[in-house]
Formats: structure tokens, sequence, C-alpha cells
């Protein structure tokens, strides 16, 4: 992608590979966009995994997608918000989900972590938005990549069953269709982004906007997606 983008626009990218997981790897990233851009206006806290599922998740199943889905937007936001305060400015993106507002079918450690990520997203909008830190917090249900790919084709019946509820429950949506959202979020200012319901919360907290899902789109009883994945 970084590749894609540098032959549109030469120069305006670098890109490493780096694990979220580490706090010294994030702050690598983030020396390297200073480095070559000047200090970070933007962060966008993009890494997630799927997690295990059911009650069989063990200990480090759980501490692995705490890391990459919580831990990871604490940690960035622990390097870049003394920053920004100083500044005046700055805006953190946390990319969470549909199941940070509802649940998901099978994986616990997804729904329960993509809830945290929300509320911490929304801790971050409500403790910082008065001195210039702005918060947007995306909450997809279905996107074309490869994590719901992998559900599909997932050898437990309950992971297929929680994927084809996800995609049909809405249109699919392509990273580009994503990226497109985001980007008018930030520009607009606004905090919570999801094309399942398409709640907007004003950076200030006082204002909800719930606009309902067009008809027939609305997702099948989890109970009976969870029941037809045991028979």
């Amino acid at each position: 992608m970084s590749e894609r983008v540098d032959a549109d626009h030469p120069g305006s990218t670098v890109s490493v590979g780096a694990d979220v997981s580490d706090t010294e790897e994030i702050q690598r990233l983030v020396d390297l966009a200073e480095s070559a851009f000047g200090p970070v206006d933007l962060y966008f806290a993009n890494a997630g995994i799927a997690g295990a599922l059911g009650l069989d998740a063990n200990e480090q199943d759980w501490d692995r997608s705490i890391d990459v889905n919580l831990r990871a937007h604490i940690r960035a936001a622990r390097l870049l918000v003394p920053r920004w305060l100083e500044r005046g400015e700055g805006y953190f993106v946390s990319t969470a989900s549909a199941a940070g507002l509802l649940t998901r079918i099978g994986s616990a450690t997804y729904a329960v972590t993509k809830h945290a990520a929300v509320a911490f997203a929304e801790w971050l909008s409500v403790t910082y938005g008065d001195r210039g830190v702005r918060v947007s917090c995306l909450c997809p249900m279905g996107v074309n990549t490869r994590m719901l790919s992998l559900g599909e084709d997932s050898a437990d019946a309950l992971g297929r069953a929680a994927t084809r509820a996800v995609i049909s429950a809405g249109d699919v949506l392509e990273p580009a269709e994503v990226a497109d959202v985001v980007l008018a979020a930030v520009e607009d200012q606004r905090f919570l982004m999801s094309n399942l319901t398409y709640l907007v919360l004003d950076q200030d907290g006082r204002r909800w906007v719930l606009r309902r899902p067009p008809p027939g789109r609305l997702p099948a009883s989890a109970h009976d997606v969870a029941r037809e994945a045991r028979t």
C-alpha cells in the first residue's frame, strides 16, 4: 500500500512493520514518522486481531487480544497525548468494531477488547477534548479484509456462523470506502462511526444522532445464529 501511494505521490510515505504490543515498537514508528515528516498530528490505532473462540481461550489468548486490541491504543496515547497537549492540538483515530457496540458471536476476547477500545476512545475524548485533542472511533460491521475471509473458512462452526451474521447484516464495505468515511469524520470532528447504526457523538459529548439501518438490513438474532452453529 505504501508503495502504491508513493508512486502517485512521491516522497509522501514511509512504511515499516512493527509489533504494537511493544511500547518501544510504537515509539520507533513515531520516531520514524517524525524524522520523515515532522511532529505527528494524527495517529491511527488500526492494528487488531480476531482472537480465540469461546471459553476455551486461555490466559495467553486473552493477554494477546488485550495487548493488541486495547493496550496498543493506550500505549500510543501515552506517547502522543502529552505532546499534543503542549502543542494544543492532535488527533487520535481508534479502530474498534461494531463488536464494541454490540458483541461478536464466538470470540469473547474480540468482543470484550473492542468494547474496551471504544470505552478508552470515549474517555480520551471526554478527558482531553477541551484541550485540543480530538478523537474519532471507527466501529464498522463488515469490511472486506483478510480477517473477514478467514472467518468464512474457519474450522469452527460458531466462527463460520459469526462471519455469516456479519455479512448478512448489511453491505460489506471495501477498505477504500471505510477510509473515505474516516477522513470525512476527522474533517467534521465526529466521534463515533458505524455502518450498523450510524451513531454520531459530537466531540463535546453532548449530542447523539441515531439513524437506523435501512429496512431488511437488521442483523439476525444472535441467539439464532449461535443455535444454528451448534446444530
